[in-house]
């Protein structure tokens, strides 16, 4: 089940760090938070931007943070710190993708001026600025295997292959809608490139040749990503879908589906965790089960029979002294569910027979926990025909009892008040909804009727107390004295 973080605005970055704890940095308005794995609010926050922040990403030792922004700075930050270490100035325009290359001493970026630059860490200035593009660029990467090359992709159509060892881009691919996002396999030898409905694959030593051209979303293709091993694909669109392809053979073999357009899609290094980022500002993250690893250890040889049997029938001498063993306390199955939190599990484990029909007072002790956790709504919400029906049987039934009616009383408005859009649509339900309604108005003629009685009581009383504090009073009825002494 997805674990869901609302952020401040769409999610354009998320990147993980390289090394462990693979913590992420995820880009959203002008701020970048860190989160750690199974983190739901942000271990460290980076909010030193008067603007938009773009495509924060790490370095590959993990300690270091680039971000572009939209009023065209480069800032640098220190992972451990808060301000930002250096900061390049240079772009007349927002700059949307930064990132660093593999010798870890220069950054690239590029920018809506239309320019690709290429920055040096120390001393925080610019080594070559490429404006060959002809629109904004708007997505980039670093070579792992040359420090000198990186790769950006632009809106005009094409994709420029730039070594910094030269004036101008080495290789220019035209991809033929504007391009959203690019990325190089480990190896450095294929190009991917997604633009327009399209994730096209390109053979880099070829001269830029094309392999495959995949077209399976239905709306702009807006990030891609890759597996550790390479032997995976992730492409995220705007049709909230993102689908999974073997590297082998091109071929999708998993999608997943999400609630609005993706903009932004990382996977951890240990391909435990997704993240994807969504146009309506929420972070979605799916955790990887963790397969049950099966014991390859060989069986533990049983002890022999006359083990066991021995000393069965010793007898305590008169001067033995007997030890007893401690027994161990075996938590219930409901008491099990309640410690990890399955609430809906813990309700349905109570409702059954034995537990239901002969220690009552076990079922609404736990329904009060839940309601004392404030998740009896969820307990309750969503079960079929079935279910409805076993709760307001056990609700009708004991709602009258005076030690269960306070918190009866609650759960049947609950279930009333979930359950009331599909009342008429089932038989056996609204007979017991019609039980529960004749239980309760019973119970409130009796409890009318003994008000009234309490009533007269109240009256009686009154006028004992009245005789009372006459003390010694004399009576005379019929000739005869009697003596009424009130203590």
């Amino acid at each position: 089940t997805p674990v869901q973080i609302k952020e401040f605005g769409s999610v354009n970055k998320i990147d993980f760090s390289p090394v462990p704890p693979y913590n992420y940095a995820v880009t959203a308005s002008s701020r970048i938070h860190i989160y750690g794995r199974y983190s739901q609010e942000p271990v460290k926050t980076f909010s030193r931007f008067k603007d938009a922040a773009y495509c924060a990403t790490y370095r590959d030792d993990g300690n270091l943070l680039v971000a572009g922004s939209e009023e065209g700075s480069i800032r640098l930050f220190d992972i451990s710190g808060k301000a930002p270490l250096r900061q390049f100035d240079g772009h007349t325009k927002a700059v949307h993708v930064v990132g660093f290359l593999s010798d870890k001493y220069r950054i690239f970026s590029g920018g809506d001026d239309y320019s690709s630059n290429l920055w040096d860490i120390p001393s925080a200035t610019e080594i070559v600025s490429y404006s060959e593009h002809t629109d904004y660029v708007r997505c980039g990467c670093a070579s792992k295997v040359n420090a000198d090359v990186f790769i950006t992709g632009s809106y005009d159509h094409t994709v420029k292959l730039f070594d910094a060892r030269t004036k101008s881009s080495v290789m220019t691919i035209e991809h033929g809608q504007p391009v959203e996002s690019v990325l190089l396999f480990p190896s450095g030898g294929l190009l991917v490139s997604a633009g327009g409905r399209y994730v096209k694959v390109w053979d880099v030593l070829k001269g830029g040749q094309l392999l495959v051209s995949l077209k399976n979303h239905h709306k702009t293709v807006t990030c891609l990503c890759l597996n550790s091993s390479g032997q995976r694909l992730l492409s995220g669109s705007l049709d909230r879908h993102v689908k999974i392809y073997s590297t082998t053979s091109y071929k999708v073999v998993h999608s997943f589906n999400y609630a609005t357009s993706i903009l932004s899609l990382a996977l951890s290094p240990e391909d435990e965790t997704i993240v994807v980022g969504m146009t309506n500002g929420v972070l979605s993250v799916k955790h990887r089960k963790l397969e049950e690893r099966k014991e390859t250890s060989q069986k533990r040889r049983q002890p022999a029979y006359r083990t066991h049997v021995k000393g069965r029938t010793y007898v305590p001498k008169q001067e033995d002294f007997c030890v007893s063993k401690p027994v161990k306390s075996v938590l219930r199955k409901y008491d099990k569910l309640l410690k990890s939190f399955q609430s809906s599990k813990a309700l349905d484990a109570v409702l059954e027979p034995p537990i239901r029909l002969y220690t009552p007072e076990v079922t609404v002790a736990v329904m009060q926990e839940l309601h004392r956790r404030g998740t009896l709504r969820s307990a309750l919400a969503g079960r079929d025909e079935k279910q409805i029906n076993l709760l307001l049987t056990f609700v009708a039934r004991r709602v009258i009892e005076p030690r269960f009616t306070p918190v009866l009383v609650t759960v049947a408005d609950m279930i009333t008040d979930i359950y009331q859009p599909v009342v008429g649509q089932s038989a056996i339900v609204d007979r017991q909804f019609l039980k529960l309604q004749e239980a309760i108005g019973k119970e409130i003629d009796y409890q009318e009727e003994l008000l009234e009685v309490l009533g007269m009581m109240d009256t009686l009383f009154a006028t004992f107390t009245k005789k009372k504090a006459t003390g010694l009073e004399e009576n005379k009825s019929n000739g005869l004295t009697e003596t009424i002494e009130t203590s």
